[in-house]
């Protein structure tokens, strides 16, 4: 399932090339554009309308693996919805996310990074960044991480919220981060997603034909 990022329009990943490089890959799945508006953010109705509208209606229609594929604030919506519901996705890809505000992220970085860094009892707001932050350190422990959904991060080495992402990428294991020149737009996102895709553990179709053929 793909999530846009702001002011996108979700049939923008077919005309960038996202979907026939799933083609070119040979995965065995189907794809849902998600038309996730950014208004769904604006009034906080996001999770509730992904979990209610998508997610667990393809659930009930017998879907046993969903992965969801986010772009800038549409990799911190499915972030959130992990945060906010968990259990009913399998894979995590965020594509330039949006992580949260600059200053929290300099506190981070302050601290020494995502790993030495102590998340207050009691948070000065109540802003989703100052919940996903300490989420998002349960990747830092092998044995938090088993039972979360596998992580992938890919973002632009000169994207504005690089700074952020270098903070996520350090807790994350080998091989689920992934870099590329240039800052916050579509032909950057586009080569990481074909790069993710030689990686990413997605069942191809002649994995499932040989399955069939030895049932």
């Amino acid at each position: 399932m793909f999530l846009p990022g702001a002011f996108l329009e979700p049939e923008a990943f077919e005309r960038e090339g996202f979907l026939s490089a799933v083609r070119a890959h040979d995965v065995a799945a189907d794809v849902m554009l998600v038309d996730a508006n950014v208004s769904y953010y604006y009034d906080q109705s996001f999770v509730q309308r992904l979990h209610e509208d998508v997610l667990a209606p393809a659930r009930q229609g017998g879907y046993r693996k969903i992965w969801l594929v986010g772009i800038s604030i549409g990799g911190f919506g499915a972030l959130t919805h992990e945060l906010a519901r968990p259990g009913l996705v399998d894979g995590i890809v965020v594509l330039a996310p949006y992580l949260g505000r600059r200053p929290l992220g300099a506190e981070i970085q302050k601290a020494g990074g995502l790993r030495a860094w102590k998340a207050p009892e009691k948070p000065s707001d109540e802003e989703v960044d100052r919940k996903l932050w300490p989420w998002l350190q349960q990747y830092a422990s092998p044995a938090l991480a088993a039972t979360l959904p596998p992580l992938y991060l890919g973002y632009g080495l000169a994207d504005r919220f690089a700074p952020n992402h270098q903070l996520l990428a350090e807790v994350l294991p080998q091989g689920h981060v992934f870099t590329t020149e240039g800052g916050h737009d579509w032909p950057q996102w586009s080569r990481l997603w074909r790069s993710m895709l030689d990686v990413l553990p997605l069942p191809k179709h002649e994995e499932t034909e040989a399955l069939l053929a030895c049932a």
